[in-house]
């Protein structure tokens, strides 16, 4: 089995992955929506911008 990320042989203690690294890759793809599925359904659209727009207009958050 290869690593998702790199394509080197996969190493027990990460697998699927070969090496911290690669699972950290694989960990911040995830994070950061690297592997979102777009929606094409109009809800979903709405409600997003709802929700963009609201942020938009919050007052910021004191530190």
């Amino acid at each position: 089995m290869s690593c998702p990320i790199c394509g080197k042989e996969t190493v027990q203690k990460y697998r699927p992955f070969c090496s911290k690294r690669c699972a950290d890759v694989d960990l911040a793809k995830w994070l950061k929506g690297g592997y979102a599925v777009p929606s094409q359904d109009p809800d979903d659209i709405e409600e997003a911008l709802d929700a963009m727009l609201d942020a938009a207009e919050a007052p910021p958050k004191p530190h």
